[in-house]
């Protein structure tokens, strides 16, 4: 004959019970503050229910991966999670985690924004990945806030979104993004690059326009420290800087190559008729090209030439100029008769 529990069992087996409930319906509706800071969540395409478990709670989305993954097995949700970027609070729950995996709920959107980027580039990579017109982003990279807190001289944040790349969760308008993307400016400027303000006697925006200028012209990033001294020994000799990216960016749309035409432009950014750096940033140059700029190298040249291989030839003085963009070219001429003579004997 079975033996009957106790009473005091029963309710005791009853307490725990109620507990594990309670328990289970908080890890399922979740314990997360409304206002609570958001964490970024990556699902790969292709990422299974597990893994997708994992990365939730490795970021304190949800508590258990192995009751996380029994409760999309009992909504019948186990192999419906979308891939992207979610933004979700710490303690979300399975409820609002496992919704917004299969509906898409809190995805993001990724843009990459690169290094030497202008705003004729940034605008509609921007509008496109917010799906919003690209006059609004027009207005918000001319907000006059940002501008005359950052005491930019020009009208427009040219060289202060910084390039990164971004998540934007569904519905972020352009002026939003904008701000992001200067907070970013702002996190990344080292308390040091102050300092070197100051000894160089110049402003940060000064800085910025010397290096996305730097940021245009090198291809080889140990030539950058170089590339910046050029053009600060040309600023400090009162000469023109000859920067072939101000005249591109004076011009009326992109070319990629500059022509002896365009030199004559009728613009402030044109460095080939207006000496001094131009009135402001060209373009968004990134944290090394920053530093270029502020920690230009201990060299004494005035001149630079490009050869095939994207990297310089430095010279001292236009006699030595001219003598290397001679050499260049000569290399340059030789090497393309013996590709020809190699695919003629072909």
């Amino acid at each position: 004959m079975p033996r009957r529990r106790s009473p005091i069992r029963r309710l005791a087996l009853l307490a725990v019970g109620i507990v594990i409930g309670a328990v289970l319906m908080r890890e399922v509706r979740g314990s997360a503050d409304a206002d609570g800071s958001a964490t970024r969540v990556i699902i790969p395409r292709g990422a299974s229910m597990r893994a997708a478990a994992d990365s939730l709670a490795a970021h304190d989305i949800i508590g258990s991966t192995r009751l996380f993954r029994w409760y999309a097995s009992f909504r019948g949700n186990a192999r419906a999670i979308k891939p992207g970027t979610y933004l979700l609070p710490p303690g979300a729950g399975y409820a609002t985690a496992l919704d917004a995996l299969v509906n898409g709920k809190g995805i993001m959107t990724t843009v990459v924004i690169p290094e030497g980027f202008d705003l004729r580039d940034i605008t509609p990579a921007l509008a496109k990945a917010l799906d919003v017109p690209e006059d609004s982003v027009r207005a918000a990279v001319t907000d006059t806030a940002w501008i005359n807190q950052l005491a930019i001289p020009v009208p427009s944040l040219e060289g202060y979104l910084f390039p990164a790349t971004y998540a934007f969760p569904e519905g972020t308008t352009a002026r939003e993004a904008v701000n992001a993307m200067i907070e970013r400016f702002l996190d990344a400027w080292k308390p040091e690059w102050d300092a070197r303000l100051q000894a160089l006697s110049i402003t940060r925006h000064d800085a910025l326009a010397m290096a996305s200028i730097v940021e245009k012209e090198a291809r080889k990033p140990e030539e950058r420290p170089i590339i910046s001294a050029v053009y600060w020994n040309r600023v400090k000799a009162g000469m023109l800087l000859q920067a072939d990216p101000t005249v591109q960016y004076a011009l009326p749309k992109h070319v990629g190559r500059v022509l002896y035409k365009d030199l004559e432009v009728e613009s402030k950014y044109n460095t080939y008729k207006h000496t001094g750096l131009p009135p402001g940033p060209i373009a968004s140059p990134g944290a090394a090209s920053i530093e270029a700029a502020l920690t230009p190298a201990d060299v004494p040249y005035l001149f630079f030439v490009a050869r095939a291989d994207g990297s310089h030839q430095f010279t001292r003085t236009f006699e030595e100029h001219t003598r290397a963009i001679a050499q260049i070219r000569s290399a340059a001429r030789t090497s393309a008769a013996r590709a020809s003579a190699s695919q003629s004997g072909r």
